[in-house]
């Protein structure tokens, strides 16, 4: 069984912005808190985006996310890379707009020691993009 290969805690991650920059309120953390009242809230614009620096290498086997329907994306990029090199293109996710969690998107088993989700066309007119739950499985190597 696939295992999470980090935490929120453990993994350094950043995102293009934050609501207002309400940290507290609308931060990146709380993608990883298993907190099912708490969210990412990204600020307006396009291309909003995420990126997970993981601790130790990893191959990654599956990504499920968890949008508000309405702050979605209708297409998401998946770039990733081993340490110290650039990023690369792995593969285009087309989640629906929905609230549920979506775990449906098997990537390609990749060995990755960065992850940076693209989020290129949100459903919001405003282009903000709401999260609620953001995970990685996969083994740590």
């Amino acid at each position: 069984s696939p295992s999470r290969p980090r935490d929120g805690g453990t993994c350094p991650c950043r995102v293009s912005s934050v609501l207002n920059r309400d940290v507290k309120q609308f931060g990146k953390k709380h993608m990883f808190d298993t907190n099912e009242e708490t969210c990412w809230n990204s600020d307006q614009g396009t291309c909003q985006w995420v990126t997970l620096d993981f601790p130790r290498t990893v191959k990654v086997s599956q990504l499920h996310i968890q949008f508000q329907g309405g702050f979605s994306s209708r297409l998401c990029t998946l770039e990733g890379c081993r340490a110290g090199e650039e990023l690369v293109k792995i593969s285009d996710l087309y989640p629906e707009d929905i609230n549920a969690m979506q775990i449906s998107f098997a990537v390609e088993e990749m060995v990755l020691d960065k992850l940076k989700i693209t989020f290129e066309n949100s459903t919001d007119f405003f282009g903000r993009i709401v999260v609620y739950h953001l995970g990685v499985l996969g083994e740590r190597l």
